[in-house]
């Protein structure tokens, strides 16, 4: 049996799986508040959008584009601000 040796690698927490392109996904508070988007956007932002799901339409660069289930306009995010939906 071979000992584990301080420079192994530790085992990557959780993983994070890259959202593509119709992903279920919701906003992540704590990226969103005090955010550039946050500040050109209403002060009180909407609970469906931390709830969710929102539909991943498509993804250019570091931003996403979201559809709510909801008559409301499709917004575009960092995707750093967003998560799957679980």
């Amino acid at each position: 049996m071979m000992a584990e040796t301080p420079s192994s690698p530790a085992p990557a927490a959780k993983a994070t799986p890259a959202l593509k392109k119709g992903a279920l996904v919701r906003v992540n508070r704590a990226a969103y508040e005090g955010s550039t988007e946050a500040g050109a956007s209403d002060p009180h932002p909407p609970a469906y959008i931390f709830e969710g799901p929102g539909e991943l339409l498509m993804v250019k660069g570091s931003y996403g584009q979201v559809r709510w289930r909801r008559p409301v306009p499709d917004v575009w995010l960092r995707m750093d601000q967003l998560e799957a939906f679980s």
